[in-house]
């Protein structure tokens, strides 16, 4: 693992949707599925990317928001970019025989890696991946070479079943058993995947997004009740959502104010 900048070119960029791109880049990294790395722009900033990717070469995907997805969007091919990493706790596969995986948004991105993991593990697994839109839906093809069972909802019905990914979620907790549950997306959303899963007594591992800095527990900016999310994070077990008051609730912003988790998402797409 890297604690300083390492200067990485980018191979390949590829427009995964209108929003969304993926950066290859000729590194090597070594990571779980879950884990990150952050992405250096000299007189820019640094932020934390989730690996989509790993090995010889790592990728990340992105999506355009602020001033240094922006930045990052007008690189090309051949251009370097800083990096170092991986950081944090990724998903964990043990003991697990049979799992569920619920992403949003770009939720999908942090739980590639792990979907093809599982597979890897010839580990059953049924995938709900929602969307705003058919045009917004992230990995939707990579992700059907994973499972046999895909389940896609968009929030205007354009792809699949109009709705919540928690539609589909209650249906199958309702008949059948699964050993655990993989969720990253929006923190609302990941909330009521939390209490649905509390509800039919089903363990859940959670990919959660706060405010990061350092990525190494130094700055506290990442902080989840008694939790860094850089650093027990950014994945976490329902025993630890359950000791969480912060989650789904609130959060802090780039200049330390504490606020609700509405006004963080909100902050968060700026």
């Amino acid at each position: 693992m890297t604690e300083t900048p390492e200067t990485a070119t980018i191979k390949k960029i590829s427009q995964e949707t209108p929003s969304i791109r993926s950066f290859r880049l000729d590194f090597p990294m070594q990571a779980k599925p879950g884990q990150f790395a952050m992405l250096w722009l000299p007189g820019i900033d640094e932020k934390p990317f989730t690996l989509t990717a790993e090995g010889k070469e790592c990728a990340v995907t992105v999506q355009e928001k602020g001033k240094f997805t922006k930045a990052l969007f007008k690189l090309k091919e051949g251009d370097k970019i800083g990096i170092r990493g991986p950081y944090g706790n990724g998903f964990s596969t043990s003991r697990v025989k049979k799992a569920c995986i619920v992403a949003g948004g770009c939720g999908a991105a942090p739980i590639l890696l792990l979907a093809e993991e599982l597979q890897k593990q010839g580990i059953k697994t049924a995938i709900i991946n929602g969307a705003r839109t058919e045009k917004e839906c992230l990995f939707a093809e990579r992700l059907r070479k994973t499972t046999h069972d895909l389940y896609i909802t968009t929030d205007d019905g354009s792809l699949e079943e109009q709705g919540f990914v928690t539609a589909p979620l209650q249906r199958l907790l309702e008949k059948e058993k699964f050993d655990c549950v993989f969720g990253c997306g929006p923190e609302a959303m990941l909330k009521k995947v939390f209490e649905l899963c509390e509800k039919y007594k089903v363990p859940c591992q959670l990919n959660l997004e706060r405010y990061m800095r350092c990525a190494t527990g130094i700055c506290g900016s990442c902080v989840l009740g008694k939790w860094l999310v850089c650093k027990d994070g950014p994945v976490f077990n329902s025993k630890q959502l359950r000791e969480t008051e912060e989650f789904g609730s609130k959060a802090l912003l780039k200049c330390g104010k504490d606020v609700p988790i509405k006004e963080f998402a909100e902050w968060r797409q700026q």
